[in-house]
């Protein structure tokens, strides 16, 4: 039993406990809530303890002096939801169907891009990345060439939308009009005909799609006009009937549309351009202009050569497209090339510009690594002499030695292979199959889509398996803006196998040697052969 002295003791020492935590509370406490000795100790702190205030509970690194401030050892649990508590400072993209302005520009973002349907590749990008900049870092890190002909392309696959970036475009910006819930992505794809009509412009733009309007310069032909307009960066004003379909309605009518800077015109009656009959649909700057596919499938369009336009701050639904079907590929090609020059004037000028000079200093940089920065590691040699091997000093001379050993060995190797009774010459003879313009047992249909997917321009082409004829193959070219299809047939002569596309007139070794004599001469081909048509997986 405990003595009254030490129980005096004990309760002396836990009022002054109690004493001290009492001056530490914001507001006095009152007399019937006092320290109890009957009490235990714990029964007086929740008594001195008010309701609406929190207990802090304090641990070893919070006795510490003022002003001593370190970082807890432990590591923070990061928020996974940081939209809910901070929407400024959040990595996740916030989209709205109405097209919302983006978020700040401190934020980055995490853009994915698809090679084909099923392979992609994710790019951290800010708000300021331009469609030009993505394509640089994405032909980078797939070592494509030609990188000035590789484009960011909008596919909207429910609505059948395709149009490709222009360059000075901003991704982002471009993503926050999309709807959340959809099926819409950027896809990385060759497009020849980006600019194209700066090279043959009088390709682009027939006679009769061009208007005789006071907007041009009197007495000059339409030759004159185009080429004045590739050095100008404007266009002439573009004419022609279209079928049209209004958003919300099924049916097709023909109309007469003109094109100027203005905007976008339709003539109540016949042709006629006086401005009682026109009939204004659209301002240029507000409007995006899609190429689209399956025309007949999803819209009933009375023809293939289907685009439409939308206004930039529309929702991406049927009924507020309004399509239009032209006649032919040219006259669609024509309509859209228009769209663009007229929207965007000296800016497509200025990204042609650029385009062509970044693709000409990688590719001198890349000559020049070659005998720089791998200098320690390999050497030109040159081991024609008598006296043995020299190291070749002068770049130029190197690269021609290059060249020259390239084409002695393909040489020799066609020559070897070409021998009867080689069981090496099935290497040879499937050396196309590894090959970009290769595309295997692909259709008819699928290869006349992936040439228009990528310009259509003359000389594009590609190689594919013929479904019709055993171990044949069918070169599918573009020529003024349509496919054509010639079979290659393999020939046997003197225990030797050959292919040949002119029965026999002219024999190749393989399928390899064809194209490189086609893409030099002509032979029974329209042009020469120019484009590969290529796909890559990301």
């Amino acid at each position: 039993m405990m003595s009254n002295n030490s129980a005096g003791m004990e309760v002396t020492g836990f009022r002054t406990e109690m004493e001290v935590f009492r001056r530490s509370l914001p507001e006095p406490i009152s007399r019937r809530d006092s320290v109890s000795v009957g009490r235990s100790p714990s029964q007086n702190l929740q008594m001195l303890t008010p309701r609406s205030l929190p207990l802090t509970i304090r641990n070893a690194h919070s006795f510490r002096p003022k002003g001593d401030f370190r970082a807890f050892s432990a590591p923070l649990i990061p928020n996974p939801f940081p939209e809910l508590c901070s929407p400024t400072q959040s990595p996740v993209l916030t989209r709205s169907l109405s097209g919302s302005d983006p978020p700040t520009d401190s934020s980055t973002h995490v853009v994915r891009v698809f090679g084909d349907s099923t392979h992609s590749r994710s790019v951290l990008v800010s708000l300021g990345t331009t469609a030009h900049d993505v394509c640089h870092m994405l032909a980078q890190a797939a070592h494509c060439t030609d990188e000035e002909n590789w484009a960011l392309i909008e596919h909207h696959s429910a609505l059948g939308l395709e149009r490709c970036l222009e360059d000075h475009e901003l991704v982002v910006q471009v993503q926050s009009s999309w709807p959340v819930e959809g099926d819409t992505k950027l896809m990385f794809r060759k497009t020849y005909a980006k600019y194209e009509f700066f090279k043959k412009p009088v390709l682009f733009f027939p006679e009769h799609m061009i208007s005789d309007s006071a907007d041009v310069t009197k007495g000059m032909t339409s030759s004159e006009l185009v080429q004045n307009m590739v050095k100008s960066g404007s266009c002439p004003e573009i004419q022609g009937y279209l079928h049209v379909r209004e958003g919300g309605k099924k049916s097709w009518k023909k109309l007469y549309y003109y094109l100027r800077r203005s905007g976008l015109y339709c003539s109540t009656k016949g042709q006629s351009k006086e401005p009682r009959h026109l009939q204004f649909i659209a301002d240029l700057e507000d409007l995006n202009v899609f190429t689209v596919f399956n025309g007949r499938k999803l819209y009933g369009a009375p023809g293939e050569h289907v685009f439409c336009v939308k206004a930039s701050k529309d929702r991406f639904r049927s009924q507020d497209l309004k399509l239009m079907c032209a006649d032919t590929e040219q006259s669609r090609t024509c309509w859209i090339t228009a769209f663009r020059l007229f929207k965007h004037g000296k800016q497509l000028q200025c990204n042609y510009q650029l385009a062509q000079t970044s693709s000409r200093l990688p590719k001198r940089s890349r000559q020049e690594s070659k005998f720089t920065d791998r200098e320690e590691s390999m050497v030109a040699m040159d081991f024609s002499g008598k006296s043995g091997g020299r190291v070749i000093q002068n770049p130029h001379e190197a690269q021609n030695a290059e060249q020259e050993e390239g084409h002695y060995w393909r040489k020799k190797e066609a020559l070897r292979y070409s021998l009867p009774n080689n069981n090496h010459g099935l290497q040879l003879s499937s050396v196309h199959r590894i090959q970009p313009w290769f595309h295997g047992g692909v259709s008819r249909t699928e290869a006349q889509k992936l040439l228009e997917e990528q310009g259509q321009v003359d000389g594009m082409f590609l190689i594919r398996d013929s479904q019709l004829h055993a171990q044949c193959f069918v070169l599918s070219m573009c020529y003024k803006l349509k496919t054509k299809h010639y079979l290659i047939i393999p020939l046997e002569q003197t225990g030797r196998q050959y292919y040949t596309m002119d029965d026999g007139v002219t024999l190749f070794t393989d399928l390899l040697q064809l194209v490189e004599f086609h893409q030099i001469n002509r032979g029974i081909l329209p042009v020469c052969l120019k484009h590969p048509c290529t796909c890559i997986v990301l």
